[in-house]
């Protein structure tokens, strides 16, 4: 069993909903500090806002790239990405483009993330710049295990950090069977983040021990309690 600390940086709060307002990405800014999670993910319009909030801590700042469907040029990404990064993002959840994926078109679906990874690379490469990490989403429940292992090795050769499993605005969410597949594709070396539904800590330590290296959720500061609150049963019980 992981420890308390361990789990919550390997959470990426996120705020992702198209309502939310400056003062709510603020207050998930100041519980993402409290509780020391990996970063705070928030819509790329906010990426200035959760940095300058954020700044001097332990926490980064996340956002999406090209959400929720990666439907748009890679052009476009490639802009998307640098303006993120220069708003002071160093993590990228990176759609892959679904329409192309679908269509089989996958010299496509390989250059677009190979050009966006490469663009969040170059940036770190440079002189006081911070490593950018790069996550792309395959968006399990709408892939099948052969388009998901497809991306999968695209995004290994284009040396991206981690693979992703939802957007949360695709029909389902994670399962610990889709964690176990990528793990299985992907090896060891690379990192891989859960997302879509996950809402209490027995979820996410199922599919951490299937394989998952970060959770993805709006709902870290409850399954950071709810840990607490077993720990506690459990020194109870030993007390007794």
């Amino acid at each position: 069993m992981f420890s308390k600390i361990a789990l919550a940086k390997m959470i990426d709060h996120s705020l992702l909903k198209p309502d939310a307002t400056e003062d709510d990405v603020l207050a998930y800014c100041d519980e993402g500090m409290d509780y020391h999670f990996a970063c705070v993910v928030v819509l790329p319009c906010w990426c200035r806002v959760a940095e300058q909030r954020l700044r001097g801590s332990d926490v980064k700042v996340g956002t999406v790239i090209a959400y929720p469907f990666g439907a748009v040029p890679t052009q476009v990404k490639v802009y998307e990405a640098r303006q993120a990064i220069s708003n002071g993002a160093t993590e990228l959840d990176i759609v892959v483009n679904l329409p192309a994926l679908k269509s089989h078109d996958y010299a496509t679906v390989e250059q677009d993330v190979e050009d966006v990874v490469t663009v969040a690379s170059i940036a770190g490469l440079t002189e006081d710049g911070d490593d950018i990490l790069t996550k792309v989403i395959i968006e399990v429940g709408l892939t099948s295990r052969d388009e998901q292992t497809r991306v999968c090795r695209f995004a290994n050769g284009a040396r991206a950090d981690f693979i992703k499993t939802c957007t949360g605005r695709g029909p389902r969410g994670v399962t610990v069977d889709d964690i176990r597949h990528i793990r299985h594709v992907v090896g060891r070396e690379m990192g891989i983040k859960a997302a879509g539904g996950i809402r209490t800590l027995a979820q996410a330590t199922a599919l951490i021990n299937a394989g998952a290296n970060r959770i993805g959720t709006s709902t870290g500061v409850g399954i950071v309690r709810e840990y607490d609150r077993e720990q506690g049963s459990l020194m109870r019980e030993v007390l007794r």
